[in-house]
């Protein structure tokens, strides 16, 4: 049986190495997500063609999930008494998720979106294995959930591209 060290409970238990390391993490979440959400913004107004009724409810879907899930990453970085990035030049200066202009073809936007997606989820694992190490089982959870939600998301545009 593996022995843990008991934590002492400031801060939700975690030190300040502990905290800023979550943080970070969620930090670098949080911008690729919210370039991610404008981007799917841009996508949802400037969709034209045969797909037009399919592509500009699905990204409407896809913006909202998007904003749903930056709060609670946003949330989860006040309950350690740190603040979320928040202005755009810091997301834009954080974020791997690049901006792209608005006459892309909606096969290219979908492209787009799946990159985006890719680069969430490798976000989302790497800080769930982080916050998994430090015991962090609430972030972990939330997480997981987005997970799951990327991945059935990816298999659907992935599908709808063949």
């Amino acid at each position: 049986m593996i022995q843990t060290e008991k934590r002492v409970f400031k801060k939700l238990g975690y030190n300040k190495q502990e905290s800023e390391k979550i943080v970070n993490s969620l930090n670098k979440l949080l911008a690729n997500y919210h370039v991610h959400y404008q981007k799917l913004r841009n996508f949802h107004w400037n969709v034209t063609g045969g797909d037009f009724f399919d592509l500009h409810e699905k990204f409407e879907e896809l913006y909202t999930e998007s904003y749903e899930n930056i709060d609670l990453i946003a949330e989860r970085i006040r309950v350690f008494g740190m603040t979320p990035l928040s202005l755009i030049r810091e997301y834009l200066e954080h974020s791997e998720i690049k901006e792209v202009g608005t006459d892309l073809p909606s096969d290219d936007m979908v492209r787009e979106v799946l990159k985006d997606f890719e680069i969430l989820a490798e976000n989302m694992n790497e800080c769930a294995e982080n916050v998994a190490e430090l015991g962090d089982s609430a972030t972990e959870d939330m997480l997981i959930a987005m997970i799951k939600s990327i991945e059935l998301h990816h298999w659907m545009l992935t599908s709808f591209l063949k």
